[in-house]
């Protein structure tokens, strides 16, 4: 048995939309679409028409990049409407909860506030750089808890949940939550997608996306990794011709094995740049900590924020900053090199007054 039946009952029994048949060759008179082309079309595939209800190349293509057969993965517009889809999926509102850890994406709560789902939030420590407590997940959670959020490497912390211990959560939940792995920045730490894991754990689901290492954040494309059973639920939820053709032929090309390499190449560079800035950075007086990252971001702790990000909105530069519980802490995306030298030479401005 599977997670399928933590879903909710009418999600269980739901069937997805009865779209208009898509045959190569034939007069499409089926569809209410308009026999004009727009003379502003440059694709490939004709935008009078509309895009298939799932896209096949592209899931295939996807399957092959994140290492799982097709059958298991659903596209998504960005790992966000993944995120969306398994709340509405999984949590009855006003009844079930999704736990996750804190500070994390601030969209597992989001998606869970909308749905009417609980959200129970563990507590992670900065004098323990954010390291995630298993322990502590399986204590906060309840026979409710349908969903478990991990994002690994975590947004904003960089913290990376190790193997092991995921495992370990893995097998003490079993089938009582479907456990969520958010990989948005698995390319930037140097371990292995958990995806590998999928054979072995039905409660695990794992996120990805094309918006950090292969640079396509505008494109809005992702995908959830899970058991068959579970995607096809998904697919039933998600909304009919999901991705735009524009999108899914932009898609790809960016995945052909030049582009790939291309990126490949790109992340290697990120990845030294942002070793780079950390040790710099960690020089300046006003900064008390530079915490360890494995993502293309770092969080760094400082006497006085909001002094910092004033100087560098000066200076055209924008960092993140979060408050609350990281009320003396930035986060810092790594940029080009020209930018991260701004960024240095803006710092060593706060220095100098």
């Amino acid at each position: 048995m599977t997670i399928s039946r933590l879903a909710r009952p009418e999600i269980q029994s739901l069937h997805a939309y009865d779209a208009a048949e898509q045959v190569d060759d034939t007069i499409r008179l089926n569809a209410n679409e308009s026999p004009m082309v727009n003379p502003a079309n440059r694709f490939r595939r004709p935008l009078n028409r509309y895009p298939e209800v799932r896209p096949q190349k592209l899931q295939t293509a996807l399957a092959k990049r994140f290492g799982c057969k097709r059958e298991r993965l659903l596209v998504t517009r960005g790992s966000s409407e993944a995120i969306d889809l398994l709340v509405r999926t999984f949590c009855r509102a006003g009844k079930d909860n999704v736990v996750t850890t804190s500070p994390s994406f601030s969209m597992y709560r989001h998606y869970a506030e909308v749905q009417g789902a609980e959200v129970i939030e563990v507590e992670t420590s900065a004098d323990d750089d954010f390291a995630i407590d298993v322990e502590a997940i399986l204590g906060a959670c309840n026979e409710n808890s349908r969903l478990i959020f991990i994002c690994s490497p975590n947004n904003p912390t960089g913290t990376t949940l190790r193997r092991r211990q995921l495992e370990y959560l893995l097998r003490e939940r079993g089938e009582r939550s479907a456990v969520v792995v958010d990989e948005a920045y698995i390319e930037f730490c140097g371990s292995a997608s958990v995806i590998e894991l999928l054979d072995q754990f039905p409660n695990l689901l794992v996120l990805r996306t094309l918006s950090k290492a292969l640079a396509f954040a505008g494109a809005r494309c992702g995908a959830v990794a899970g058991p068959e059973d579970v995607i096809r639920m998904l697919a039933a939820v998600q909304s009919p011709y999901a991705l735009a053709t524009p999108v899914v032929e932009c898609v790809e090309d960016a995945l052909e094995e030049e582009q790939l390499a291309l990126a490949e190449t790109a992340v290697t560079e990120l990845i030294q740049e942002r070793q780079r800035m950390m040790q710099v950075i960690a020089k300046f007086a006003f900064v008390r900590k530079v915490w360890p990252s494995d993502a293309n971001f770092f969080l760094i702790e400082v006497d006085d924020p909001g002094r910092v990000l004033d100087r560098c909105e000066e200076h055209q530069i924008l960092l993140r900053y979060f408050g609350g519980p990281l009320a003396s802490c930035i986060r810092i995306t790594v940029g080009s090199v020209d930018e991260n030298n701004q960024l240095l030479r803006t710092f060593e401005t706060l220095e100098d007054s």
